[in-house]
């Protein structure tokens, strides 16, 4: 039998399911530069690149691998955050500057964030959907709008 020193708390599952997220994220990233996108390039057959944000608290460099749809010369990520009432961190520093870079396999590539139109994101959010089926289930889980965010590449 374990005993909790007086003034602490189990961790709820919530900062279980955080920790595991930060886990398979950082294993992700690792293995995913390790080996040019080899390993952890895909997820379930569908693509995933590394997102290099700056912090807007830290000015550190910040990565976030990302499930990602080609759109033209764009690439497009969602803001999901797994359904959860907030936006993700990488969102948020990508608001502050949108300037950031992406690797996609071997290849790294400036790019400059902006989220959709209204008219962009009523066109691209029936294809991500398609697609990436647990966006329309974590877009049932929460009252926010997802942000569709669009990277342009060379800005």
């Amino acid at each position: 039998m374990t005993v909790d020193k007086p003034g602490t708390q189990p961790p709820s599952s919530g900062g279980v399911v955080a920790a595991l997220r930060r886990f398979t994220s950082g294993a992700n990233i690792s293995l995913y530069r390790l080996t040019n996108g080899a390993v952890g390039g895909k997820m379930g057959g569908r693509p995933i690149l590394l997102l290099t944000t700056i912090g807007r608290k830290s000015g550190k460099e910040r990565v976030t691998p990302l499930l990602y749809l080609p759109e033209g010369d764009h690439f497009v990520v969602i803001a999901s955050n797994w359904g959860e009432a907030n936006h993700p961190m990488w969102w948020l520093n990508l608001q502050a500057n949108p300037r950031a870079k992406i690797q996609i396999g071997p290849k790294t590539i400036p790019v400059t964030a902006r989220q959709a139109s209204p008219e962009e994101r009523q066109h691209l959010w029936p294809i991500i959907t398609s697609k990436y089926s647990n966006y329309a289930d974590y877009e049932k889980s929460t009252t926010r709008e997802i942000p569709v965010v669009i990277l342009t590449p060379g800005t």
